[in-house]
């Protein structure tokens, strides 16, 4: 498939990268930022411009990967009633492309995606089209990109973008307490990194409920006690350890 890619963002270049490696050609990039574009361009064998640009006529799908705030708010004249559009939103409704196409649809990409990445990583795919035919059309590209790919519904992507902040946007953030924590307290927080995928690996054979280790979950009040008299010191992150504590003790 020729594509054009709306955005020249972490999406755009990720998922520029991986369209090139399943076959697909990469025929134009536009962004508001044409330095941005032009380096995507550049690495992608593409045309470029910015959002005045006229659309490369060649390409059948463009895939607009820009920010979920500037999607709601995103209209641009481009005249193309009869192409192809797909926006990569987790939390965006499929109808906020109605009033650009006739032929609208997701590409959602499930994955925390970023330019630094050196290996592109396993991305599943939930996909949705606004007819069974453009549905189906949406299903066969995504299945071209990857061997994980559902059908979901403004609803069912809601769901999944929510729980994907939890698991992803809100651990990263206990990583980032843990570690400005052991910077305060002189101890390195690197001998915690192989912890971390240790945990992360055990809920590929069981569910995360049965995988539940630590002082909450056997209601050690003794260790919990001194893991409190240590955070005294630091009460955002004391007050985060009491509501998490509470959260496994009541599930």
């Amino acid at each position: 498939m020729k594509i054009s890619l709306i955005g020249s963002g972490n999406v755009a270049t990720l998922l520029g990268r991986l369209m090139l490696t399943k076959g697909h050609s990469i025929v134009q990039v536009l962004s508001r930022d044409i330095h941005h574009a032009r380096i995507l361009a550049d690495e992608l064998n593409a045309g470029c411009g910015d959002m005045d640009t006229q659309p490369d006529d060649a390409a059948e799908i463009f895939v607009i990967a820009i920010a979920d705030s500037g999607l709601e708010n995103f209209f641009n004249g481009f005249g193309l009633r009869k192409k192809l559009l797909l926006h990569t939103a987790g939390a965006v409704s499929i109808d906020v492309l109605r009033l650009m196409s006739e032929r609208y649809g997701v590409l959602y990409p499930l994955q925390s995606l970023r330019k630094e990445m050196p290996v592109i990583p396993a991305i599943p795919f939930l996909v949705d089209g606004c007819t069974a035919e453009v549905t189906t059309t949406v299903l066969e590209f995504a299945k071209t990109l990857s061997d994980d790919v559902q059908q979901a519904g403004d609803e069912q992507r809601l769901k999944l973008h929510t729980a994907a902040v939890i698991v992803s946007n809100f651990t990263n953030h206990l990583y980032v307490l843990a570690e400005n924590f052991c910077q305060k307290e002189l101890v390195d927080f690197n001998l915690l990194k192989p912890l971390i995928k240790e945990t992360a690996c055990r809920i590929h054979y069981a569910s995360p409920a049965a995988m539940q280790t630590g002082p909450a979950i056997r209601k050690d009040i003794v260790t919990m006690d001194k893991h409190l008299r240590l955070l005294a010191a630091h009460p955002k992150l004391r007050t985060t350890y009491l509501r998490l504590t509470d959260s496994i003790m009541n599930p």
